[in-house]
């Protein structure tokens, strides 16, 4: 990456992406929303993909759980010091999973129940109704699961995430 000499103009250039599909959930706004797939146990959805990438959805069904990554369409600008859900001390907003980002993407691991032509069932989603998919990945442990030492200003606080809700501090 070449050194950026005019503050005003990026580091890198811009990208665009265009949603696969829609994500429908239970969530018809951002209030009681679960603020992660744990505090979503048992809360149902329907991942609905365009037509034209339903090929890609070849051999998914062999996989019990899947990751969406999807777009925070109705958060609206970014901050980099947030208060996040589970504290009341502002954090740097990239060590959070608050919505409010420079790039507003969200991921979420979903338990996959079935799927119908292009239509996935999926549990435990933590998304509001009408999210744009951007892709799917298949979740495998022994990819994706890793044993870590520390997760930060975060240690004390986990357990509380299923008892926690999306309130409307980051619209």
């Amino acid at each position: 990456m070449a050194r950026n000499r005019k503050a005003d103009k990026p580091l890198v250039q811009e990208y665009s992406l265009r949603p696969i599909g829609i994500i429908h959930s239970p969530f018809k706004n951002i209030q009681g929303v679960p603020i992660q797939p744990v505090a979503g146990q048992g809360i149902e959805g329907i991942v609905s993909v365009a037509s034209e990438f339903a090929d890609g959805l070849k051999d998914l069904e062999g996989f019990s759980h899947i990751i969406l990554i999807y777009y925070f369409h109705l958060s609206k600008g970014y901050r980099l010091k947030v208060k996040p859900f589970l504290d009341k001390t502002e954090r740097g907003v990239f060590a959070t999973r608050a919505p409010k980002r420079p790039n507003p993407i969200g991921i979420s691991i979903v338990k996959l129940k079935k799927i119908q032509k292009n239509q996935l069932y999926v549990e435990n989603i933590d998304i509001i109704d009408g999210t744009p998919l951007l892709d799917i990945k298949p979740y495998v442990p022994k990819f994706d699961l890793i044993r870590t030492k520390s997760i930060g200003w975060l240690g004390s606080k986990v357990d509380r995430a299923t008892m926690v809700k999306s309130d409307k501090r980051f619209k």
